[in-house]
């Protein structure tokens, strides 16, 4: 009987194939107590399920292929490090000596320990490490029961014949997607290796890693499907919309056949779209329109030049300092990492933003969460940067010296006050005088904003006397002009980039930096959804940052663009109460 499972759509695209389910290691975890003779003999096991999975994630490193992702490297290593964490391990050998749990039922326990913290963080994207996390216990639960990788291609076996069999098996091999709970990034790896077509998941969001690499790879998928492990049976032909975040299981054959039919259109879209890559973005009337990349690492950096990027308009520094605890980057450090993205870029413009980290995400251990009632509204962004000056001069003499390797943009995030300003431009001064009394060489820098608040927004003349660009950050513009936490379930439907007040604001801006003939970006995921690039254009936005793997879409709308015609219909979707019905009129 045909059924459907909705999630979330992550990655575009169709998969059609037989399912091969993966089964938690989880499930069924042994917990019982030991004696205290054998407490040693736990603790060891455990170790040595650790280390050997630290020598397979090495091994998967050492091995990589080079046109893996490098998003697949970077997510390696977190996982690494996270094997490596004293919280972890210390965790797990409190409750085998303290509690005499056996080493699973101590492993599985602690791992809720942690979770819970990461529970409570209000960084999306860290909130969903927590599925590393998880990912890390699962495979160190999987060596100790000696179960098999997830993705390892099942043994071919004889099938009965189905009505589906007889549409695709005498033209292709029977293609497979993957069910699972969760893949961890050394999965994925394998899986880029391996047979499989497409992947859905039970858990995840559009910031965990399976969402990332998925766009990265450019494989159909679908996360958060909820109980899609359990509700699939192994062998089900299924059907994996990653455009609308469906799974269609056991379809009939008239609807594999129209999604069969949709899967080559995609793949003549696709083939269609590789062609702008060369091609400049400009629009009908003459409209040059910068299309440029966001990056996470400085590997990024030639995903975004296969992408047809411009530049990098969104270089998210905090990405170095992740999972570094108390032994920050150094001055060094970043300064190696800025020019790898700068040479990377091959002479192309790169706007680093300083760190963006809160409150609820220390990265020296000197904070902690109880401490704070609000860390969306507490000290993150530039007022964690300013209340750590030495740590945020670093930084500053890091970017700086890169900037004499290339063209170089510095881009401060969450500004509201004009004192902040004042303080951020004080420290880049005293950064440039750091490195003259040291005889260091450093180059020139453009000096941005991001409007992310309100306060900044209304406050855009103010900003552009101080600054040469600024760059919007819709994502945060629209959280904190509705009052609205995007990662909660409870309120996410009411965010909504087309909300009257928050496309006035971003309006606003855009048309100001145009009075004032200064540059105006949008940086947050409403730059790379085709269906605003018409609106934002409409309203004077000559500059769009998004990633990589979504260049091209929004560049087949600009060529297709006159800005002459759109330019009214803009200011009447700005004035109306509904613009999301102007917007599909």
């Amino acid at each position: 009987m045909t059924f459907s499972v909705h999630g979330l759509a992550v990655a575009r695209g169709i998969a059609i194939g037989r399912a091969v389910l993966v089964a938690s290691s989880r499930v069924d975890v042994a917990h019982y107590f030991v004696e205290p003779s054998q407490v040693e003999g736990e603790i060891e096991r455990v170790r040595q399920g650790r280390n050997a999975v630290v020598e397979e994630l090495q091994r998967l490193q050492t091995d990589m292929p080079a046109d893996a992702p490098h998003e697949l490297t970077a997510l390696l290593d977190v996982h690494l490090m996270l094997l490596q964490d004293e919280a972890l391990t210390g965790g797990v050998k409190h409750w085998i000596t303290e509690r005499l749990y056996n080493a699973e039922w101590a492993l599985t326990t602690q791992l809720e320990v942690i979770a819970r913290q990461f529970d409570e963080m209000e960084d999306e994207y860290l909130r969903e490490r927590k599925a590393d996390l998880e990912q890390v216990v699962e495979r160190i639960l999987r060596y100790m029961k000696g179960v098999a990788s997830p993705v390892a291609p099942p043994a071919s076996s004889p099938r009965r014949k189905t009505q589906q069999d007889l549409l695709l098996d005498d033209t292709v091999d029977v293609p497979l997607v993957l069910v699972a709970h969760d893949l961890s990034p050394a999965d994925m790896l394998q899986f880029k290796q391996s047979v499989f077509a497409g992947f859905v998941t039970d858990v995840g969001g559009k910031t965990s890693h399976t969402a990332i690499v998925a766009r990265s790879m450019d494989i159909p998928a679908v996360v958060g499907a909820r109980a899609a492990s359990q509700l699939v049976r192994q062998d089900d032909w299924v059907i994996i919309d990653g455009d609308a975040g469906v799974v269609i299981v056991d379809p009939s054959p008239i609807i594999l056949a129209e999604y069969g039919f949709r899967q080559r259109q995609v793949e003549l879209e696709r083939e269609r779209l590789a062609r702008l890559r060369h091609t400049p973005a400009i629009t009908i009337d003459g409209h040059k329109i910068e299309l440029l990349a966001n990056i996470e690492q400085p590997g990024d950096a030639a995903a975004a030049v296969r992408a047809g990027a411009v530049g990098v308009g969104l270089f998210r520094s905090e990405f170095l300092f992740m999972g570094k605890s108390g032994n920050l980057p150094g001055e060094d450090e970043q300064y190696r990492a800025y020019c790898e993205a700068i040479d990377g870029m091959q002479g192309l413009p790169v706007t680093i933003r300083t760190i963006d980290v809160g409150a609820d995400k220390p990265l020296d251990n000197k904070a902690h969460k109880d401490s704070y009632l609000n860390p969306a509204l507490g000290l993150r962004a530039i007022r964690w940067s300013l209340a750590d000056p030495a740590m945020f001069r670093t930084q500053l003499r890091a970017v700086l010296r890169a900037a004499a390797h290339g063209k170089v943009n510095l881009l401060f995030p969450m500004l509201a006050h004009t004192h902040e300003i004042q303080q951020t431009l004080a420290q880049v001064d005293l950064a440039r005088g750091e490195l003259d009394a040291r005889g260091e060489p450093y180059g020139p820098v453009q000096l941005g904003a991001m409007i992310e608040v309100p306060a900044a927004a209304l406050m855009v003349r103010t900003f552009l006397k101080y600054f040469d660009f600024l760059s919007i950050g819709t994502n945060d513009l629209i959280q904190y002009t509705l009052a609205i936490d995007r990662a909660d379930e409870a309120v996410a439907h009411l965010y909504d980039p087309l909300h009257p007040a928050v496309l006035r604001l971003v309006g606003d801006v855009i048309a100001e930096g145009e009075r004032q003939a200064k540059s105006v970006c949008v940086c947050g995921e409403t730059a790379g959804d085709v269906t605003m690039t018409r609106l934002l254009l409409g309203l004077g936005l000559r500059s769009f940052s998004m990633h990589p793997a979504q260049i091209l879409a929004v560049k087949q709308e600009v060529l297709r663009a006159d800005t002459r015609k759109l330019a009214p219909w803009a200011q009447q979707v700005l004035a109306g109460d509904e613009p999301a019905v102007l917007l599909t009129a």
